[in-house]
């Protein structure tokens, strides 16, 4: 979301796991049509999980920036600069570029200890003004931060003033050949609720591109807002913070009233972790306070500081398998029998949770892993 806004431009996710190569690929090739320059942000570390960062730039040719912290370091920044770029011998490297220098003498200090073969891509001054402000589940939502604007134009001027301006050789992305179209038809004349607002925000940007493409009807609703649910076939929650708008989503007594109805007639509803925890009993924060929610799946839920699950996961359901990712903080309890458990690249496995045509569980589904088995999910 943060690098949506300070882009200008869509963001999709590049993973090998949930989306497949095709699918990467052919986001690539979609990107290259449209603009000159692809940025791709490194999850985690270079190397760390499978697939990595690492392997995602060897199998389309993408140049790595090494982004440093060069916290307390001098020689010791070189050996971990050579070190990154050298592990995998086939990694394509562009260059290496410092994060939080104290100084101007620390900064040639770092580039003056660089290997020749290594480009020096410039360095970021240490500034409390050029950092994000992060939560238990990552950097705050780009809506959530009143100065955003700000932030972004200060990074800029940091950068332009000591960033390399040149980019590193330009790379082709080639059509993908056999590529399995989505059936257009396959949600024609359903519409969609979708629940978007600081509470539910964890949406990939190709579930919504996957829906339309499928046919349906989307239209959005805000329970932070006091909207209640729109005239609609299924429903989908996406994840988010509910954790942070406890008393404002209990006090949505229409919504809540709705969601019972709607499920009651048998209509499809889908809820990803947040959407899940916000249609349980209840829900507990961390400092203890607690609310009553919308009470369509039996059961509790409370946010601990650690974290409960983080991962890559698939999961069969009787709709067809489904990739997706986890990672949450809260436990839940229930008394509801899962019709499925995930199995996960790290991790424990996650519970799945049917209730009439209500599809419940921790995961975020990357619906175009397998767009067909998301119709059925969602078709009455």
């Amino acid at each position: 979301m943060i690098l949506e806004h300070a882009s200008s431009a869509p963001v999709y996710q590049l993973d090998l796991f949930m989306a497949g190569e095709n699918h990467c690929r052919a986001l690539l090739y979609e990107a290259a049509q449209e603009a000159d320059l692809i940025l791709v942000e490194g999850v985690m570390g270079l190397f760390d999980g499978q697939p990595s960062g690492a392997e995602l730039a060897e199998r389309f040719g993408l140049p790595v920036l090494a982004v440093i912290n060069a916290t307390a370091m001098a020689q010791t920044f070189a050996a971990v600069a050579f070190g990154l770029m050298h592990f995998r011998p086939q990694l394509p490297c562009a260059g290496v570029f410092a994060n939080q220098v104290a100084s101007e003498g620390h900064c040639q200090l770092l580039r003056n200890s660089l290997p020749s073969d290594l480009p020096w891509y410039g360095a970021l001054f240490r500034d409390d003004a050029l950092v994000l402000p992060s939560r238990h589940l990552g950097l705050v939502s780009a809506s959530e931060v009143t100065d955003l604007e700000l932030r972004i134009e200060a990074l800029a001027a940091g950068l332009s003033r000591s960033m390399k301006p040149v980019l590193p050789p330009p790379v082709t992305f080639n059509p993908v050949e056999h590529r399995t179209d989505i059936k257009a038809s396959s949600l024609e004349r359903t519409t969609i609720a979708i629940a978007r607002d600081a509470a539910f925000a964890f949406l990939y940007r190709a579930n919504i591109d996957c829906l339309t493409q499928l046919g349906a009807k989307l239209v959005y609703f805000s329970p932070l807002a006091g909207d209640t649910l729109p005239d609609c076939d299924s429903v989908y929650l996406p994840g988010g913070y509910p954790e942070l708008h406890l008393q404002t989503l209990a006090d949505n007594k229409a919504l809540k009233a709705a969601l019972h109805n709607h499920v009651q007639t048998g209509k499809p509803m889908l809820a990803e972790c947040g959407g899940m925890l916000y249609l349980l009993d209840s829900l507990t924060a961390t400092d203890g306070e607690s609310a009553e929610l919308a009470a369509v799946l039996p059961g509790t839920a409370r946010l601990q500081r650690r974290l409960a699950n983080l991962g890559l996961h698939a999961v069969t359901l009787p709709e067809g398998e489904l990739r997706a990712h986890t990672f949450h903080h809260s436990i839940t309890e229930t008394s509801q029998e899962p019709v499925a458990f995930s199995g996960g690249k790290r991790g424990n496995p996650e519970p799945v949770y049917r209730w009439h045509r209500v599809t419940a569980s921790y995961l975020h589904f990357y619906f175009p892993s397998n767009p067909d088995a998301i119709a059925r999910l969602f078709t009455l």
